[in-house]
């Protein structure tokens, strides 16, 4: 998948196999699911030259062993990220031990009844953070680009109707979308963003990242301007076999585009975020998950 066109793929998956995943972990736990992840990430590996070549490429930048099995243990661990996921928007904490670093923020965000913008990546579980959101009663909605966002709310609404958490499909182009957003941060809620895949033919800042330009996207930032509230970074860094660490770092107490210096600005935002997220991939790159061409230069060996 080219770094223009990771938009286009179905990352909730089609509706069948998402079905068919929800209903084996529930009927079995996660356990069984568990195991059954370990021969679909085989295959898909042994499959996918792509998936083999480009997470090969992230683990040699950041000096990691390459091949095989250490492609295989990348997919492996998005597979079982992916998995706990769905315990997560469930709110099934029980199989997991989480830690939380940098709680306090979410706290005083709860007394002071303020809303705020969360920025994660395609590292670890970003889905783990509706534990922290849950501990201090402060509801999170994750903003998606997905064109199945529907068939993953119905999914989890038919397994827990009482759940909170729910999917946005993002539309920054929809007056509507942006008006709603503003009413949920307005009301203390906790609008998320992946802020790491850069859109085709969207507004993006070309940025260093572990040494090499890479495209990171503008709109989160843009987004958050519009918002006018403190902007954290968070993610949740998965530990086999089920450990989560949560991490919530303040990023900006507001994020301002200055008319005249707004390209200026946004490039300031993507780099700090490319950065932070620099950070983390390399304590934990086994929770790197971002499985397409990353970076802009091309000249890499297959």
């Amino acid at each position: 998948m080219s770094e223009a066109g990771w938009k286009d793929h179905d990352e909730a998956g089609s509706g069948w196999a998402l079905a068919l995943l929800v209903r084996i972990a529930t009927a079995f736990g996660r356990g069984p699911a568990r195991l059954a992840m370990r021969v679909t990430a085989f295959y898909f590996v042994l499959a996918s030259r792509q998936a083999r070549r480009t997470a090969n490429d992230f683990l040699g930048r950041i000096g990691q062993r390459t091949g095989f099995w250490a492609a295989y243990r990348q997919v492996l661990r998005f597979a079982q990220v992916s998995l706990d996921s769905l315990f997560f928007l469930r709110g099934k904490l029980g199989y997991f031990d989480v830690t939380r670093d940098g709680k306090e923020y979410l706290a005083r965000l709860l007394d002071q009844e303020t809303g705020a913008v969360l920025l994660g990546a395609h590292l670890g579980s970003f889905y783990a953070m509706r534990a922290a959101s849950q501990d201090e009663a402060m509801p999170i909605y994750p903003l998606v680009y997905l064109k199945h966002a529907k068939k993953f709310n119905d999914a989890l609404r038919s397994l827990d109707p009482e759940s909170h958490t729910q999917l946005i499909e993002m539309d920054d182009k929809d007056i509507g979308f942006v008006l709603k957003v503003r009413e949920l941060a307005a009301e203390g809620g906790l609008i998320a963003i992946l802020a790491d895949r850069a859109a085709a033919g969207g507004k993006n800042a070309s940025v260093d990242f572990l040494g090499a330009p890479a495209q990171f996207p503008v709109g989160p930032y843009i987004l958050a301007a519009s918002l006018r509230c403190p902007v954290y970074f968070v993610c949740g860094i998965y530990r086999d076999p089920n450990r989560y660490e949560l991490h919530c770092e303040p990023f900006a107490d507001r994020i301002v585009l200055p008319r005249k210096t707004r390209q200026e600005a946004l490039q300031k935002y993507a780099q700090q975020y490319a950065d932070v997220v620099a950070r983390y991939a390399r304590e934990a790159p086994d929770n790197w998950f971002n499985f397409y061409d990353f970076w802009t230069n091309e000249d890499r060996a297959d």
